[in-house]
Formats: structure tokens, sequence, C-alpha cells
């Protein structure tokens, strides 16, 4: 009996390699070399994507006015800014250190503060505030720079950072809508070295709403200027000891600390190609993933947005989970365990909304209905918001509005089953619960629940599908 090869046999115009009396020939060195390089280019640019949008984060903001240890930010979120998935339902306090300083408090006072702390890789450091071991009670926390060996106080709850920059997202729930009261309660956060200087100049608080802010790393993500921003870090920046391998194969294209980034003109081009062909295929990843545990509801196209719920570095028993962490900070920032957490509580759940209920993306040309049963099963609050798919960041049309909150635009609107429309024209009577959305863009909305309760969590409660409707249908909505 003729046993069946195991691997299908590669097409005779697929065969680029030669060897003669073993040795490859000249022909043979070149390819396999390109080939590998662009292997290893492409899987670098997967590996170490957060790393470019952090520092994206970290120059975004210093490029708004923000000075680290000196000028910290005030920002009520709004359409107009270009960061990568932002919510609009509470005020966001970006607060930068630099810990070449040394290690730096974080003083909070009581109340409802969430707050995580990232390194420069978006590794995380700490949760604070409701979702920390503070709990929303006030607290002194201590962020230490990397190898730290020092004597600490013991009141501190204590953090590590891995990076000497780090980026410390604030944020304040605004109690009954009140967004000013929310960031006065930011302001009141106080942050100083562990050991302070003759130098040292008490923190100010810039609000920085008004100003254009750019975050993204878009500007970089599918050219050379990726590389650059990478080499950068990794340049001024302590190694990771868990990335030590990583970094072997950025330094097999040229990317190694202590030397110089000088590609040839095939190395650049090689570069230039693996970033291109990376943010497609994590742009693949993020819009069409093709893992099972996706799914949130089997009768829904609701996706989780974090498929890694047991802690905040996508880390299991036995090994990192890379796709779901590409999947993650291609549309997102930071992570954290509070973030992830399926668990009721001061956590949050996301939903990622794609499709409409018959599979197809959903087309910023056409009108959507989405029915949320009330009441939403979250202590805290809830939102829907609407996302560009090419930017990833808030949409921005001339309604400057993206999304829909319980705080806000649906506080006083008690339908047993709401319902909240998404299109190009304005629903008759149902504005305040309505999105623009733009003729021949996608979009994507993220559904979240802060202080999830059991009913979110135990698929008693979900919300329904996005439902395509004709302006004509008078039975659906008047338009």
């Amino acid at each position: 009996m003729r046993m069946k090869p195991l691997l299908r046999k590669v097409p005779s115009d697929r065969i680029d390699y030669s060897f003669v009396g073993g040795y490859p020939t000249r022909e043979t060195v070149r390819k396999a070399y390109d080939d590998a390089d662009l292997n290893r280019a492409v899987q670098s640019y997967r590996f170490f994507y957060p790393t470019v949008s952090g520092l994206a984060i970290y120059e975004g903001n210093e490029a708004s006015g923000l000075v680290p240890n000196q000028i910290f930010g005030l920002l009520d979120t709004r359409p107009s800014h270009l960061i990568l998935t932002p919510n609009s339902d509470t005020p966001y306090g970006p607060i930068l250190l630099d810990l070449r300083i040394g290690p730096m408090i974080i003083e909070l006072p009581p109340g409802p503060l969430m707050i995580v702390a990232m390194d420069i890789n978006q590794r995380w450091v700490g949760d604070m505030g409701l979702p920390g071991p503070d709990a929303g009670n006030g607290g002194e926390h201590l962020i230490l720079p990397p190898g730290f060996a020092g004597d600490l106080p013991p009141h501190y709850h204590l953090w590590r950072s891995t990076s000497n920059r780090v980026i410390v997202g604030a944020r304040a729930i605004p109690v009954g809508g009140n967004v000013h009261a929310a960031m006065d309660r930011i302001r009141a956060i106080n942050v100083r070295p562990l050991k302070t200087t003759a130098t040292w100049v008490e923190p100010v608080w810039l609000n920085i709403t008004d100003r254009p802010q750019d975050t993204t790393p878009a500007k970089w993500e599918a050219n050379f200027k990726f590389w650059v921003a990478l080499h950068q870090v990794i340049e001024s920046e302590p190694p990771v000891d868990g990335y030590l391998q990583y970094y072997g194969e950025l330094a097999a294209l040229g990317i190694a600390k202590g030397k110089a980034f000088t590609p040839d003109e095939r190395m650049r081009d090689i570069l230039e190609q693996a970033a291109w062909i990376g943010n497609a295929q994590m742009r693949v990843q993020a819009f069409a993933d093709r893992r099972p545990d996706r799914i949130v509801w089997p009768d829904r196209k609701w996706e989780w947005i974090g498929l890694r719920p047991e802690n905040g570095d996508f880390m299991t028993p036995s090994y990192a989970d890379l796709d779901a962490r590409e999947t993650w900070f291609y549309q997102a920032i930071g992570a954290s365990p509070a973030m992830f957490r399926r668990s009721e509580g001061a956590g949050s759940l996301y939903w990622l909304g794609l499709h409409d209920e018959n599979g197809a993306y959903l087309d910023g040309g056409k009108t959507y209905r989405l029915t949320v049963p009330q009441p939403v099963p979250a202590s805290l609050f809830w939102s829907v918001t609407v996302y560009d798919a090419l930017t990833r960041s808030e949409i921005q049309t001339e309604q400057r509005r993206a999304a829909l909150r319980s705080l806000f635009e649906l506080k006083n609107d008690g339908d047993q089953h709401l319902e909240l429309f998404f299109g190009p024209h304005s629903p008759k009577g149902g504005a305040h619960r309505w999105i623009r959305t733009i003729p021949g863009r996608g979009w994507f909305a993220y559904f979240r629940i802060y202080g999830p309760e059991q009913a979110a969590l135990d698929h008693s409660w979900r919300p329904g599908d996005f439902v395509p409707i004709r302006r004509d249908d008078s039975a659906a909505v008047v338009f």
C-alpha cells in the first residue's frame, strides 16, 4: 500500500532555492536571506507594535503640552482627539513619569477614580483606585524604576516598571454627569518623588481638551518610520528580561541597543515592506478574527475585545497568547487585569460590534437599530462608542459626538427596550439616541459595561445585534 505524503508538494513555480553539490547558488543565498529577513521583520513588527504605540502615546501627550514629572493633563475626550479606541464616558488625566529621577509616589484621594499605569512597552505596571488594592478608598502608590533595589517604606502599594518612561492613565467617574467635579477629583491626585530634591517643583495640571492631540502610531505604522521609532525605545530604555529572544530577532535586522541603526538600501526596503505587511496582517486579525473564543453569545455577532481574562499580560500557564495580544493592541491601548476581568465588581467588560445581524461589516452609508434591554447590568455605567475603521479613533462628523452614554445622553431615557440608531441621517424625535456615520467608511462599536453585574456574565442579559433598517421603514423608525 502506497503511503500518502504528509505535506502537499510545493508547486514547481514556487521552488526558488537551488543547491549544487550541497551548496547554495548565489541566487539562492540572496533569496534565502531576503526571505529570512522579511520573515523576522514581520514577526518583530507584530511583537513590538505595543512598544511603538506606547512611544506614540508618550510623545503625542508631550506634543499637547505635557511635560514628564512637571505638567500633567486633563482631557474630556472628544472625536477630534486621535486616540486608539478611547471612551468619552469619563474625563482622563494623562500623567507622564520619568523614573530616572527615582521612585515616584502617586497619592490618591478617596473617590471613584480608575487608574492604570503602564510602561513604554504598554506592559501593565499597576491598577489603582476602584480596580486597585485601595478599592477607591484613597492611598499611596509607589512606582519603582527598573532594577530598583533600595530600602522601601512599608505602607505603600508597590509597583515595579520595566522602563523609565511610564504612562499613568487616570479616569474619574463623573457622578451624576458632573464632568467638572470629576476633573477636580483628578486634580486632587498628588504626584511626587520618594526623595525630593532642591530642584523639585510641584506639578501643575493643564486642560488639553481643546488642543489637538494624536497619540496613535498611524503616522509610523505602515512605513520605515516604525523601525526608527522602535530603535529609539530600544536605545533609550533598559532591556526587558522576557524580551531577550525578540531583541535577538531585531539584532539580526540591525536594531540593537548601543549600536547605530544604519540599514543599507536592501534592508531598508525589507523593513518598509515588513511594516506594510505586518500592519495589514494585524488589521485582518483585529477585524476578521478567526478564534472561536471571540464569540460572546452564540446567537449574537458581538465579540470579546479582551480575549484573555486571566491577567493583564496575555499570559496563560504554558504560553504567551501573542494572537490575543496583537488583536488588542492594534485596536486599543493599555492593558490590565481590571480591563479583562470577567467578574462582578469594579472592573469592566468590553464587547466589539463589527457586523450587523446578517454578518456584514457595518457600513457608514446604512442605518442600523440597536436594541438595548433595560436595565443594563452595570453598577456604575455603560456606553456604546463608535469608531472609524480606518483610524480606530472616535468617528469624526459634524455631529461632534461618537458615544451614547448612560451618564449623559441616555440618563433620562426610561424605555424598557431602549433603541439606539446609527447612520448618516437623524431619526425624527430620536436624535439624542443617534450617532452619525460616514457613507463610504466602515465603523465599529465598543459596548462597555463598568461595574458588571451577574446578568452581564451568565448570558441572562444581552444586547441585540445591529439591525439594518430602510429610511422608508416607518414601522421601525420615522426619519
